[in-house]
């Protein structure tokens, strides 16, 4: 099983630099056994920061805890580099310290209280199990990811593998995503081949349970920029029936960390109708990011003649006849990462 295999180019889906066995630091690694300053140990583990920061997003789904868990990584390689044995690549030997300090994670994880939604919402379809997701901007990700295993970056995906156990989804993907051995993986996590290929089963079988993923518009295309376009138009003149009518009929919004979640058009048009900027007809403007693989928009408002505030931080999901998601995400703790400002001159609000 290789869910996270570009389709289209029939690539692994970790590229050929993510996922490739890594020895092409082998001359730098044989100076470890005489010890390392640090603009060594820099260049040794700087060519896998990026993908070393999205594994641990992966694994805990909140940034803020993925770049506490790779500096506790890269830390921790520094403060061992005495004791690091060659038995296998740089690397590898990050992963094993990366890993287990995910598992650590996610076994004291404290969740923080969430206020309440600033104003009256209707009764959500359901509510959400994962409410510490964050979205990641592109940028921030391993950019082989990002082109060629899309589906293993999107919040979707992030969000199941936080219902998974901790082991599971470490398990999940170090095998399915990043493509290492059972054995490997085994090593990696202390345990055995045999356990290990039992948890990738459970964690398989777990996943198979949700609805499949859809063929998506190429990033990037004509189609993808156009539905963009036509939803920043929709959007930023309010106008709920325009925007509804670009969403598939099984479309959910959500909105971590509030653990609302809404199921189609008429439940999404309901709670749009009801957003302060929608419903004072207040003055929208969208600013164009991507994250997570996907158009994502900073969305700001304004009354009167004052500057435009950041509501909040909108990531989509497009499918082949619509959008399939919406996710909405607060300002503050988000639009510094996508550098975004928290308000827009009057005179300078126009879609990026």
């Amino acid at each position: 099983m290789k869910p996270f295999t570009d389709t289209d180019t029939g690539r692994p889906g970790n590229g050929p630099v993510v996922g490739a066995r890594c020895d092409d630091g082998a001359m730098a690694e044989s100076s470890i056994a005489a010890g390392v300053d640090e603009q060594t140990f820099r260049e040794l583990t700087e060519p896998y920061r990026a993908e070393l920061r999205t594994h641990c997003y992966r694994m805990l789904g909140s940034m803020y805890d993925a770049e506490d868990a790779l500096q506790e990584t890269l830390l921790a390689a520094w403060r061992g580099m005495a004791e690091f044995e060659q038995r296998s690549s740089v690397r590898t030997w990050l992963y094993r310290i990366a890993t287990n300090r995910c598992l650590n994670f996610r076994r004291a994880a404290l969740r923080r209280p969430v206020a309440p939604l600033p104003f009256d919402a209707p009764e959500p379809t359901r509510h959400a199990e994962v409410s510490w997701l964050q979205p990641c901007p592109d940028a921030l990700l391993d950019p082989q990811q990002v082109l060629t295993a899309r589906a293993s970056v999107e919040l979707a995906f992030i969000a199941l593998l936080q219902q998974l156990p901790p082991r599971q989804a470490a398990v999940l993907v170090l095998r399915d995503v990043l493509e290492f051995s059972a054995a490997e993986v085994a090593d990696l996590l202390g345990s055995t081949p045999v356990a290990v290929k039992a948890a990738l089963q459970r964690a398989r079988e777990r996943l198979s349970r949700h609805e499949g993923r859809r063929p998506e518009p190429e990033r990037g295309s004509p189609t993808e920029r156009g539905l963009s376009e036509r939803f920043a138009r929709a959007f930023e003149a309010a106008d709920v029936d325009a925007v509804v009518e670009l969403l598939t009929d099984e479309a959910w919004l959500t909105m971590p960390p509030w653990p609302h979640e809404y199921h189609g058009r008429a439940a999404i048009g309901e709670f749009l109708r009801g957003i302060p900027a929608f419903r004072d007809r207040a003055e929208i403007r969208l600013q164009s990011v991507r994250a997570n693989a996907h158009p994502a928009f900073g969305c700001y408002s304004r009354r009167a003649d004052g500057p435009f505030r950041a509501t909040g931080l909108l990531v989509t999901t497009y499918g082949p006849d619509g959008i399939s998601a919406l996710a909405h995400f607060p300002p503050a703790e988000n639009f510094p990462r996508f550098g975004l400002p928290l308000a827009l001159p009057p005179e300078g609000a126009t879609i990026s």
